[in-house]
């Protein structure tokens, strides 16, 4: 007698058939969150425009920039303008030999680093001043002092690094006092401008690139009359 060895068939398991036994929400949860990731950018909208009437005029603007990206860019140009002007003095106001030819590089290097970490620490001072521009005049022109202090501190400090030790502490102080004064200005002609979270790029550059050159000026100003 011949056995036929035959194939026993089972049925296929789906993955996901035990999954209603490990899912304890109800069917008017899961519809909630739908309905609330529907609506979650007109939550986020009204978050930044704060009213309908501020939020038709950010929808106007051609070219925006938020609050981060417009003191990211602060910061930069903060780091290129001042520095330049101030290590441009102490060149003309020294005493230059043949063999200090190093010197030049030193500072071209020393001025990019105060710009790169200018434009970095600015999206973080950005955050910050954002913050603070939803509080009252008083109280955020009480505050801002501080927080462009500590933004001189961290961009003056690390460019001074690279001129010995007492560079890292006479670039964290100079910093510090421009800190302290450009960026109270900068921010209460953003709080005035922006529309939300935005500010024209027309109006961004001509208010950035004036303070910062001012500063740059300034420090020309005071070199000459010396």
């Amino acid at each position: 007698m011949e056995y036929k060895k035959t194939e026993e068939t089972y049925p296929e398991k789906n993955i996901f058939e035990f999954e209603h036994l490990f899912n304890n929400r109800s069917e008017k949860e899961i519809r909630i969150d739908e309905l609330l990731d529907l609506h979650s950018p007109n939550v986020r909208e009204k978050s930044l425009h704060i009213s309908p009437d501020v939020g038709f005029e950010a929808s106007l603007i051609k070219n925006p920039i938020n609050t981060q990206t417009a003191f990211s860019q602060f910061g930069l140009m903060l780091g290129i303008f001042p520095p330049m002007a101030l290590f441009g003095t102490l060149i003309a106001n020294s005493n230059r030999h043949s063999d200090d030819y190093w010197v030049f590089p030193l500072l071209i290097f020393v001025n990019a680093v105060c710009a790169v970490v200018g434009f970095f620490s600015g999206k973080v001072i950005g955050r910050m001043v954002a913050e603070t521009e939803k509080w009252s005049w008083g109280a955020m022109l009480l505050t801002l002092p501080l927080i462009g202090i500590l933004w001189g501190i961290m961009t003056g400090g690390a460019g001074g690094l690279f001129i010995f030790v007492i560079g890292a502490i006479f670039g964290a102080f100079i910093a510090a006092l421009i800190g302290g004064i450009a960026l109270p200005v900068f921010t209460i002609f953003h709080r005035w401008l922006k529309k939300g979270d935005l500010i024209e790029r027309d109006q961004f550059l001509p208010l950035s690139l004036g303070i910062s050159l001012t500063i740059a000026a300034i420090i020309l100003g005071q070199a000459l009359n010396k």
